[in-house]
């Protein structure tokens, strides 16, 4: 009776173990989608800005995230087979893609980590001269779009402040046309209306736009983290549940 019994038990332990990892994969492909969109969100959504800062570490967290997410939804498959079959091979490949998996996004929310901690730093170095050298230039023209569509967006003028544009390449040149900022810092776009840079005209605004794109890539930089590093915690729970699993399944049925 007592092996009978302890044979009833281990079976309701497995059947236990196989209901906790089907409704982690349901958990796991939530978490996937997740971090799938905020990879296409922060890349789609907001791409413009990437060529206005220095390095690629951003657009390569975001990257990571979405190579991340995809693998989870061929990862979820080879987990519902694995429970289903109760194959060993099959839970050590899920294993194995859980293990990957979570690498992956460990790496992207460091990533995201230690950029965060230079971001300031970087965008003051690199912002200015980006704006001043390369805005309206020849060549240059994804990061005139960039720029106007940040002071817009942002409704700010210059990277520190409005008399930043004097020192610019763009309004030393004829083709500035007399004017002291470029357009997109006025309030109310019209043809060169950048030829009057009074407060009532154009945004002046605390801190420049240094200010307002550090504050939104900050903003991402924590969701891209927290999402990663969330993510990845919630398959420490997945590779357990499979290890139980694996150790209660004895050998591979022919």
């Amino acid at each position: 009776m007592s092996a009978v019994y302890k044979d009833d038990q281990e079976d309701w332990m497995t059947v236990c173990l196989k209901y906790l990892l089907f409704v982690f994969n349901f958990l796991f492909w939530v978490g996937g989608a997740a971090v799938l969109g905020v990879g296409v969100w922060t890349l789609v959504e907001k791409s413009d800005y990437l060529s206005l800062l220095a390095s690629s570490t951003f657009a390569v967290s975001a990257y990571i995230l979405i190579l991340a997410g995809s693998l989870v939804v061929v990862t979820g498959f080879v987990g519902c087979c694995a429970v289903i079959r109760e194959h060993r091979s099959c839970l050590s490949t899920y294993f194995f893609f859980l293990l990957i998996i979570f690498l992956i996004e460990l790496v992207a929310g460091v990533l995201a980590y230690v950029y965060y901690q230079r971001l300031s730093e970087e965008l003051k170095q690199h912002l200015n001269h980006t704006m001043t050298k390369n805005y309206a230039q020849p060549g240059k023209e994804s990061i005139t779009l960039a720029v106007d569509r940040l002071q817009q967006d942002f409704k700010c003028c210059g990277s520190n402040n409005s008399h930043d544009w004097m020192q610019s390449v763009y309004i030393s040149y004829k083709q500035a046309d007399g004017r002291v900022v470029p357009d997109s810092c006025c309030k109310t776009i019209t043809p060169q209306c950048g030829k009057r840079d009074h407060p009532s005209n154009i945004y002046k605004v605390e801190g420049g736009c240094i200010t307002k794109l550090e504050q939104f890539l900050a903003d991402h930089l924590l969701i891209i983290g927290a999402v990663g590093i969330g993510v990845a915690c919630l398959q420490i729970c997945g590779m357990v549940f499979t290890c139980c699993l694996y150790k209660r399944i004895k050998m591979d049925p022919y």
